[in-house]
């Protein structure tokens, strides 16, 4: 973005990783299932950075930063100094705390290397044991069940997705994965993890119960990668805030993408981070405005997508403190939506296999239409009439 916008400076990209910058969201999905090459998740073939004079240091971590004299430290002991610094780095895979968590066969999905580690064990395991029923752990059963394994799915509360989407959501996908052959148990907390000869032979919860496998598979969200940040002295708790335009509290310091805490008026104005591919693009591109000296602050409509078996679900806005929920279609048609209200407005929605309603749905929540219960549940009326009013 920054050398579409005429950017005539030097330009380092910085990744501890080894590879060529690369998209993330398939690795849990078509790239687990063998169904993309690595090749294919590329941004850009490997001679784009140069041709834009783009420095591209793979392999290379970040571990200090000194704000005030504008310089960057690298665990290898180099040094950089920057001009304006941009802070993406993400997160990393919250990991377990319990006895066996780091035994041989405990993997986490959030790189390339984490999928290969993965895959290469995937003809040696016929039971895997998936902790955590957030997205990455809901597309990884079912990957991973389409694949031929036994997959149990263990989930702490008492719903899977229960902390980014309603009821109706959470009990359909518990049903389908259920009915796809996976054992999937809810109010289950992991004890530990017993092994033998340094790798994992099974699960223990908290309830007594033993589950035996030969892999698992720990879903259970990320951490910001922000700690040098912290330490410069940029404010934060759960992440970096950042104001509209991306930037720290530090004097030339932006920061975008995961690690990322913003007020977003689609969250009430609250402050939130966003791990979506839309947040980070978006916010790049507010980072950059800024920059460049044109300010256009972040508004963006969040958006997100998973897939699960032939499930294609598709999220719009933010049900954040929804105070009700209205179901659009019939669940077990398998193509339906729900719909969050806040304060008498529609806020979010999310679509299961039901394109329509999302790209109509997506005006509605960026309109704040107020939410018509009768009509909504109506599915022989489009959503884009509520506009009318």
């Amino acid at each position: 973005m920054l050398r579409q916008k005429g950017f005539q400076g030097s330009i380092a990209l910085i990744t501890d990783e080894a590879e060529q910058p690369y998209e993330r969201p398939p690795l849990s999905k078509e790239y687990l299932a063998g169904e993309k090459s690595f090749d294919r998740l590329l941004f850009h073939p490997p001679a784009f950075w140069a041709e834009r004079d783009i420095k591209l240091m793979t392999g290379a971590l970040v571990t200090n930063v000194d704000a005030l004299a504008h310089e960057l430290w690298l665990m290898d002991g180099r040094t950089l100094n920057y001009g304006t610094l941009i802070w993406a780095a993400g997160g990393r895979p919250r990991r377990l705390a319990c006895e066996g968590a780091s035994a041989e066969g405990v993997h986490t999905i959030r790189n390339r290397a984490d999928v290969d580690a993965v895959r290469c064990r995937l003809n040696k395991v016929s039971n895997v044991v998936v902790i955590g029923g957030g997205y990455i752990g809901l597309e990884v059963a079912a990957v991973l069940t389409t694949l031929g394994k036994k997959v149990t799915l263990l989930e702490a509360l008492d719903r899977v997705l229960s902390r980014v989407a309603g009821e109706p959501l959470s009990r359909f996908f518990e049903a389908e994965h259920r009915r796809q052959g996976v054992d999937l148990r809810t109010n289950v907390q992991v004890a530990s993890i017993e092994t033998a000869g340094g790798r994992v032979v099974g699960v223990h919860t908290i309830d007594g119960s033993r589950i035996a496998c030969e892999m698992v598979i720990v879903g259970t969200g990320i951490e910001p990668s922000v700690e040098a940040l912290l330490a410069a002295g940029a404010r934060g708790s759960n992440g970096i805030d950042v104001d509209e335009y991306c930037r720290t509290s530090l004097a030339d310091v932006f920061a975008a993408g995961d690690c990322a805490a913003h007020e977003n008026a689609f969250a009430g104005g609250r402050r939130v981070r966003l791990e979506s591919v839309q947040n980070a693009s978006d916010q790049a591109a507010a980072a950059v405005s800024a920059i460049m000296g044109d300010p256009q602050p972040y508004h963006a409509t969040p958006w997100f997508w998973s897939n699960q078996y032939d499930l294609r679900l598709q999220t719009v806005g933010l049900s954040t403190d929804y105070e009700s929920v209205i179901v659009r279609g019939d669940p077990a048609s398998r193509s339906f939506s729900v719909i969050y209200v806040r304060s008498g407005n529609v806020v979010a929605l999310d679509c299961v296999n039901a394109t329509g309603d999302y790209v109509q749905g997506r005006k509605l929540v960026e309109a704040k239409v107020a939410a018509d219960q009768a009509a909504i549940e109506r599915t022989e009326i489009p959503l884009k009439s509520l506009m009318a009013e």
